[in-house]
């Protein structure tokens, strides 16, 4: 009985002794863990604080770049007063061809001057002369006038561009209408000069 008392007792003893080695050795473990736990935090704090640095140096050169840029001022759209001339170069053009009520007073004016000035007894050609030709001559010249206009407008808006800024393009329907305007304005121009030349629909011969 005493032997195996000693013996239980021993072998509880060494069980006693396994189960402290074990935590010893988990003992000695634990520090191991708590190092790699540790340069593994580290390691995170680290790329955490390198990327807040990379994202604060982008908005602080953002911000430096943004504060080094002038603030760039309102402009006015370019073309706007080029194109409005070229509309207006055609329209004239328009009215030079079609007549306009100060053509029609011109030569209703110059209609009843002719019949104040123009004798009884005058013969036929100068009584149409003064009642008809000269009217009509009247009315040609105030066409031609417009029809000059029209192409002077033109012209300037096409040479408009060599005169401004020459980093602003004008743009094509601003082209288009300013040589619309030309086009229609020399037809006038032409069609009134050979109207005041009597070449064309002169008086009828007497």
């Amino acid at each position: 009985m005493g032997t195996k008392t000693v013996d239980e007792a021993g072998a509880g003893t060494g069980t006693e002794t396994k189960t402290d080695e074990k935590s010893v050795d988990v003992t000695k473990q634990d520090p191991a863990a708590q190092a790699e736990a540790e340069e593994r935090d580290a390691d995170l704090d680290e790329t955490d604080e390198t990327g807040e640095a990379v994202e604060s140096g982008q908005a602080g050169d953002s911000g430096a770049a943004d504060e080094e840029l002038p603030p760039v001022a309102a402009k006015a759209q370019p073309g706007v007063g080029q194109g409005a001339a070229g509309i207006v170069a055609v329209v004239l053009g328009l009215v030079s061809l079609t007549g306009s009520w100060v053509g029609t007073v011109a030569q209703a004016r110059n209609q009843m001057f002719g019949q104040l000035e123009t004798a009884q007894n005058a013969d036929v050609g100068t009584m149409l002369q003064q009642y008809y030709g000269d009217s009509w001559n009247a009315n040609a010249l105030v066409s031609g006038i417009f029809a000059l206009i029209a192409m002077l407008v033109g012209v300037a808006v096409l040479v408009r561009p060599a005169f401004g800024d020459p980093d602003q393009v004008q743009a094509p329907w601003i082209k288009s209408a300013a040589w619309a305007g030309v086009s229609v304005g020399f037809i006038g121009l032409v069609l009134a000069a050979l109207k005041y030349s009597d070449i064309l629909l002169g008086l009828p011969n007497t």
